[in-house]
């Protein structure tokens, strides 16, 4: 997970390590005795903690992956990785991580976090206390006893994703049998995902021995892992990691609802139906079990957000902040950062929280001009939702940008949803039709992508 974005593996990192020793780290298998043997020979640790500093504090890029398991909606992230990768992703996605790599912080809570990343071997701001070395692995149920306790109540009350994982830790699999051991056949089932070993066409017979080999020690890997509950997921490349996130994106995010509009005027429709459908459309989202997503748009979000605050509010026990993600733009912005590259960024995040976005009236009036223009800001919503394959619902019949989009979604029907929804197209874009048939035609289209 962590190699794409230009960090080392394991491998890599204990090279000049195994040099320093007279080993030839590509003959080592044993990486943990690696590691061990230099410190047992130098008397300490301390070239492997600077090797650990210079190596994952170099400046990378983010990959792909990480962005989407952040939007995915977990509210824990176990991992073996030293460097920070995941939580700034977390960041990213206008969540707030609480990072937990020692037990000490383990009776902590941070105010306002609404995820946790827990660092199994310890995290590159303290270096001296990573689990590396043999040591390390010998002690770890003494030093970091909390976390195999924390893991294994989450394995029996969680499903787990399991990505760019080996099952070679010994301490995943002490607690892996442990809960085996505890509730016998009753375990959740949890996912692998590992790469099929692959054959060149113009392989040697070696190499297909080879081939044969891993093949079948792969498949006694996978009936052995079922014994815990976890079953393996086969891709052929890891590039395809990423589609299998973004499917689980897209089925995650099914009951949630992006709403995107502007309006300083309102066209053939009219303010009060214009306004009405927006009452209608956040009361009747809320009444079919969707979420809103919403950003307070001019004149459109917040006669959307406050109908379906106030539907939240009559469901009895029902959790507002589970309901309904409100995110207003930022007025202020970083000193590095223009207004622009801030609100870009607030509305992938936006976006990337839901499965489906609805696009409404959508101008604004230029202030150099006095003239009213269409919506950049809504035409950039809809450029993300689409680019993030999001169910595009522009509603035609509100006019202005929401037309314009109406008309190219519906010159690629059959593409751009699953199943027929030719009717409730038409519908949202004929401006004849009362609010409320365009509201029902809007979820209709919705639960059709859902299905």
């Amino acid at each position: 997970m962590s190699a794409p974005a230009g960090y080392v593996d394991w491998r890599t990192l204990l090279r000049d390590v195994a040099s320093d020793i007279g080993l030839n780290i590509d003959q080592e298998v044993d990486l943990l005795s690696v590691a061990q043997f230099h410190e047992n020979q130098a008397g300490n640790r301390g070239k492997l903690n600077q090797i650990l500093i210079d190596e994952f504090t170099k400046d990378v890029h983010a990959t792909p992956n990480h962005d989407l398991i952040a939007r995915l909606p977990i509210d824990s992230v176990w991992t073996t990785n030293y460097d920070t990768l995941i939580e700034d992703a977390f960041k990213r996605a206008g969540r707030r991580p609480q990072v937990i790599h020692n037990q000490v912080q383990m009776s902590n809570r941070l105010r306002g976090s609404d995820v946790t990343v827990l660092k199994m071997h310890g995290d590159i701001s303290r270096p001296d206390e990573a689990v590396l070395t043999r040591d390390d692995y010998e002690t770890y149920s003494k030093q970091r006893q909390l976390f195999t306790e924390r893991l294994e109540g989450e394995l029996v009350s969680k499903t787990f994703l399991f990505l760019g994982f080996s099952f070679t830790d010994p301490n995943i699999e002490y607690v892996l049998s442990r809960v085996r051991v505890l509730i016998g056949q009753n375990v959740r089932n949890h996912f692998y995902v590992t790469k099929r070993p692959s054959l060149s066409a113009s392989a040697s017979p070696e190499e297909k021995a080879e081939h044969e080999y891993l093949t079948r020690r792969l498949e006694l890997r996978m009936h052995d892992l079922k014994r815990y509950g976890i079953q393996t997921v086969l891709v052929d490349e890891y590039a395809e990691i990423t589609d299998l996130l973004e499917s689980l994106n897209r089925m995650a995010h099914a009951s949630d609802v992006f709403v995107s509009g502007s309006a300083h005027e309102f066209g053939a429709y009219g303010r009060e139906p214009t306004e009405e459908l927006c009452r209608t459309l956040g009361r009747e989202l809320i009444g079919a079990g969707l979420n809103l997503v919403n950003g307070f748009g001019l004149g459109i979000g917040g006669h959307v957000s406050m109908s379906a605050l106030e539907s939240v509010y009559l469901i009895e026990g029902e959790q507002i902040e589970r309901r309904v993600l409100l995110r207003p733009f930022p007025q202020e912005v970083p000193e590095t950062l223009t207004r622009a590259q801030v609100w870009t960024r607030y509305r992938q995040d936006m976006i990337g929280q839901a499965g489906h976005a609805v696009f409404i009236c959508g101008n604004k009036l230029d202030s150099s001009t006095g003239a009213v223009v269409p919506a950049n800001g809504v035409r950039e919503e809809f450029e993300i939702a689409k680019a993030l394959g999001k169910t595009l619902i522009p509603i035609g019949a509100t006019g202005f940008l929401a037309k314009d989009l109406w008309d190219e979604v519906s010159a690629n029907l059959d593409t751009a949803f699953s199943g027929d929804v030719a009717t409730e197209f038409a519908t949202i874009g004929d401006e004849s039709k009362p609010p409320e048939e365009i509201v029902r035609a809007v979820l209709s289209i919705i639960n059709k992508q859902r299905r």
